[in-house]
């Protein structure tokens, strides 16, 4: 069967890239194609977190609901976490530059109706179309590095790749506070039209359209469907978890759906001429651990992350723009180690540096289940700094592990699979983490309220006041006396920070297991297959 043959190890003229014209001059160029799928991806990423900066004032000005503006996120990561696998598909059948391109286009283009938009339905709305274009630009970035890269420089531009995702992701905040109070909520999304004409225009004059000479010619239909309804049921389970409870029976019904999904996709992965995903790439030990260790990075830094903007600016009293500012050190790391984690893989390999990064981020996120009240900016930088440390080989490594162990016919199944598992991961550790945040705070918080004296909560009130604990409020009455505010809001940072550090040290410990699964990697047996296209 083709789920077979095409996964082996190819042989001269197997598997290489096909279709192509000669690099001249800057087309087709390695590094001007970094820089310009760099471009691309950079838009993406910065989506994932400079909008949760815009939410308070889209909500002011168009009407919108605490649930409607979560939607905001939701749809976007629904959609780029269910479409991504089916996206990378479709850049290995008709080319990853087309697929990069009309990624692009349709990305900055529903970023232009949302700053358009005048209701908050239709923001929500070309949120989704932009979660699918970005599905389409996310692998096929990937896909464009590994064919235009020889072996030995792939892992330096993954490097930088990581590097571009990695201060796109932290720097979201900062940027977004500045348009936010500067100018317009609209602009957060209006700054996406030209960089994505921009990013159009390079991609048009520089990439080459690079094609595997076994690339997939018909589609798994059924796998896709298949596929994507499994996806949506598992993410939508995560994302309505903390709203429905995780002892609710909507909630196990949704990931028992994803799970029957998931089998019955297996099975007719099997059976198809040419699937959607081979499973024998997961006869690839390296390729699957991989794939796992993504899924606990993400699980570890994005569920951590999650409670670090709370801390920063409801603890500390912070705006947007110094809480921003505050993770510079974790953006700065990731900068500076991204390339270098890439230099070492190559020389090393990936295992040491992986195992490596793992440790620090363990480390690091142990370190912040020890922040406090008080604590002040040298300390938070140390252990932001040291998590963007661990995170940059872990990026770098994990994406060359998977891209590297797949096919060049299946570079584009590899890039959506890396992107994927962080999407699956980061919404399974906000959703974990946030069960065990508040499972904390409602288990002490009765308790310190009594403690510190204050008048006992309706079962009403018990449960409002959680809610904003949960997110670090002091939940303090109009008219309240001082010396009162002055014990509700030392109640609520201090259940706060008891549920921030136990969800830490939960993502402590999933960063340890991640250690362990690094140690089954190893650089790619494929990373050959591409890249001889240009030169460098």
């Amino acid at each position: 069967m083709t789920s077979q043959t095409t996964l082996d190890k190819p042989g001269p003229g197997d598997g290489a890239p096909s279709g192509s014209a000669p690099a001249r001059g800057l087309r087709g160029h390695p590094w001007v194609t970094l820089v310009t799928v760099a471009v691309g991806v950079m838009m993406v990423a910065l989506d994932g977190t400079i909008v949760a900066i815009a939410n308070p004032a889209i909500g002011k000005d168009l009407g919108a609901s605490w649930s409607e503006l979560q939607w905001i996120t939701n749809a976007y990561f629904l959609a780029l976490a269910v479409c991504l696998i089916t996206a990378g598909k479709l850049g290995d059948r008709f080319g990853h530059r087309q697929t990069f391109l009309i990624g692009v286009a349709g990305f900055a283009a529903s970023s232009g109706a949302i700053g358009l938009s005048d209701s908050i339905a239709m923001v929500i709305v070309f949120r989704v179309f932009q979660g699918l274009f970005g599905a389409l630009l996310m692998p096929a970035a990937l896909g464009l590095l590994r064919a235009t890269f020889p072996a030995e420089k792939l892992n330096m531009a993954i490097g930088i790749w990581g590097m571009v995702i990695g201060a796109s992701t932290a720097g979201g905040p900062i940027l977004g506070g500045v348009l936010v109070e500067h100018v317009s909520w609209q602009s957060v999304f209006f700054i996406n039209v030209p960089v994505g004409i921009l990013a159009v225009v390079l991609g048009v004059l520089i990439l080459l359209d690079h094609r595997a000479e076994n690339a997939p010619r018909s589609f798994d239909i059924l796998g896709i469907a298949l596929l994507s309804a499994s996806m949506f049921c598992l993410v939508w389970a995560l994302i309505k978890a903390p709203e429905w409870g995780w002892g609710s029976g909507q909630t196990w019904l949704f990931i028992g759906v994803a799970v029957v999904g998931f089998a019955a996709f297996s099975f007719w992965e099997t059976r198809v001429r040419e699937p959607l995903i081979p499973l024998a790439m997961f006869k690839s030990v390296p390729l699957s651990a991989g794939v796992v260790l993504m899924v606990l990075m993400a699980i570890a830094f994005m569920g951590g992350l999650f409670f670090v903007t709370f801390y920063l600016q409801n603890v500390h009293g912070m705006s947007p723009i110094d809480a921003g500012l505050h993770l510079l050190p974790l953006t700065a790391m990731m900068i500076v180690a991204s390339p270098l984690a890439g230099a070492m893989i190559t020389k090393v390999g990936p295992r040491i540096p992986l195992a490596g990064g793992m440790v620090c981020t363990a480390v690091a996120m142990y370190g912040m289940s020890t922040l406090e009240t008080d604590t002040g900016s040298v300390t938070m930088s140390i252990w932001f700094a040291l998590l963007g440390l661990g995170l940059a080989p872990v990026m770098v490594g994990a994406t060359e592990v998977i891209v590297g162990n797949a096919p060049m016919e299946l570079s584009g199944v590899a890039g959506g699979l890396q992107q994927a598992a962080m999407q699956i991961g980061g919404s399974l550790g906000t959703a974990v983490l946030g069960a065990v945040m508040a499972s904390k705070v409602d288990s002490d918080l009765a308790g310190n309220w009594a403690d510190a004296g204050l008048p006992k909560l309706s079962p009403a009130q018990e449960e409002l006041t959680a809610q904003a604990v949960q997110q670090g409020i002091a939940p303090v009455p109009e008219g309240t006396p001082a010396q009162v505010a002055g014990k509700i809001a030392d109640v609520a940072h201090d259940t706060f920070i008891s549920g921030m550090s136990l969800a830490s040290l939960v993502a402590a410990g999933v960063a340890v297991v991640a250690v362990f699964v690094a140690f089954l990697t190893k650089r790619g047996d494929n990373a050959e297959a591409g890249a001889g296209a240009g030169h460098i």
